[in-house]
């Protein structure tokens, strides 16, 4: 993977990036789609059928997956043309991208919450109402990684366990952070594609909270039967010693806030200032954006209590995953954003016509499913961005007259990564966690079967 990094750097200072715009989605065909899907793919089977060879070499699978789209790009348009395409991407979505999950991972991961709670049904409940509203401002990775251990800690005394967490990847890993471009990575997509800040507060709030007023009451339910039926078999004798509620690294907390302003003012920034890198042009409130966010991640590093990290079981190994794979996911799915904003003279006007009506209106039902099967199986921040543009990709045009369909989008992106371990990182993570603390977590299927009577009854009424 540096080596591919290596060679674009070359490329970019040896050729011209702007011969990029000549690449025209219109003489694309489908066949450019494939190292995307494969790509794709691979990040969904390769981790079940074929885990060793997947965990020891995702990295240069990501970059042979690359390397599929840019070597037949330059062959086929040129060096300058492939060299331009690329730096494009990392440059503008890529980069940013990266430092603002790694900000909010290294932030969120100096907060640690000691203590012991017990695992009745209103504190279970409590909890996952609490995370769902602190996904939508330190992430859905953020506010998973900071109460799982609680609430694995406040129910192991319990045999029933298996539904709170199935519950938790529903609620805090995924619909949570539907408020925000800092809950959940495809809306920052959209915040970095022109999405205002506070449209997605507005136009997520009603979607989301349908969700919670279903999915909070019907888990309370469930914990009430099966907490009833652990006391009447007798509780096991809890394990973890009553302890005071603490906090370490509240110095994050700050940090945090630091974050959400940062966001927050860089987006109502406007001006048409830049800074030209290498041929491209990146805008001044994005640059600043993206060096506060690596200055807080600094500071964060240095001014947390180790042992706060140390607790809550701290590595880089997930945001090398991340790094190297979606440096894979945006370069490949540069083509494919060119063919879309082709509209119906590229290679995907079925798909086109799928989601319009005979009279050329947008059909928002069918976003939001489209853009919600991908996201269940794939990952949900490209799947976004490719039915972004697919709407037009106009930032104005989505957030006014077609912001029912940018909602629907939205929704189904980030609604629809709990359909699935895969839909969202978060996901796993949780999982993981939860088997490592003795939980016998459902398979792939097993959870897909969760989801699916909990989870499409509900999306169908959302619909």
């Amino acid at each position: 993977m540096r080596s591919l990094i290596g060679a674009l750097s070359l490329a970019v200072m040896t050729l011209n990036p702007a011969h990029a715009a000549e690449l025209d989605g219109a003489r694309l065909g489908l066949g450019w789609t494939i190292p995307f899907v494969g790509i794709l793919l691979s990040i969904a089977l390769m981790p079940l059928l074929a885990p060793k060879v997947w965990h020891a070499h995702f990295g240069k699978i990501s970059a042979g997956w690359s390397l599929a789209t840019l070597l037949p790009l330059a062959v086929l348009f040129g060096p300058a043309v492939a060299a331009g395409a690329a730096w494009h991407t990392l440059l503008l979505e890529y980069l940013p991208f990266l430092i603002f999950i790694g900000a909010l991972y290294v932030v969120a991961s100096g907060i640690h919450i000691s203590g012991n709670l017990h695992g009745a049904p209103g504190l279970n409940t409590t909890l996952l109402a609490i995370g769902a509203l602190l996904a939508s401002v330190m992430g859905t990775t953020g506010a998973s990684m900071l109460l799982i251990s609680p609430l694995i800690r406040a129910n192991d005394n319990r045999r029933y366990r298996v539904h709170t967490i199935v519950f938790f990847i529903f609620i805090v890993a995924n619909i949570g952070g539907s408020l925000t471009p800092l809950g959940d990575p495809p809306l920052f997509l959209g915040f970095l594609k022109g999405v205002d800040f506070f449209w997605t507060l507005k136009h997520m709030a009603g979607p989301m909270l349908l969700q919670l007023a279903v999915l909070l009451p019907l888990f309370y339910a469930i914990d009430t039967v099966l907490y009833r039926r652990d006391v009447a078999q007798g509780l096991k004798r809890d394990p973890t010693p009553d302890t005071p509620i603490g906090l370490s690294g509240k110095c994050n907390f700050l940090f945090l806030a630091v974050l959400v302003a940062t966001v927050v003012l860089t987006g109502l920034w406007r001006t048409p200032r830049a800074i030209s890198i290498g041929g491209v042009e990146y805008s001044l409130p994005g640059l600043v954006r993206d060096v506060v966010f690596i200055v807080v991640a600094m500071l964060s590093l240095k001014l947390t209590p180790r042992s706060a990290r140390e607790a809550n079981q701290f590595s880089w190994g997930p945001i090398k995953e991340v790094a190297k794979i979606f440096l894979g996911i945006f370069l490949t799915m540069a083509p494919v954003i060119v063919m879309l904003r082709a509209g119906s003279a590229g290679a995907f006007a079925p798909i086109v016509s799928l989601v319009t009506n005979a009279q050329g209106e947008l059909n928002n039902a069918m976003y939001f499913w489209l853009t919600g099967a991908l996201s269940s199986f794939l990952d949900n921040a490209p799947t976004y961005l490719v039915f972004f543009n697919l709407a037009g990709g106009d930032p104005s045009t989505l957030m006014t007259s077609l912001a029912g369909t940018l909602t629907a989008i939205s929704a189904g992106a980030v609604f629809m990564g709990a359909n699935t371990y895969i839909g969202n990182a978060p996901n796993f993570m949780v999982k993981s966690i939860a088997e490592s603390r003795g939980i016998a977590m459902p398979g792939f299927f097993g959870y897909m079967a969760w989801s699916i009577v909990i989870l499409l009854p509900l999306f169908g009424l959302t619909t």
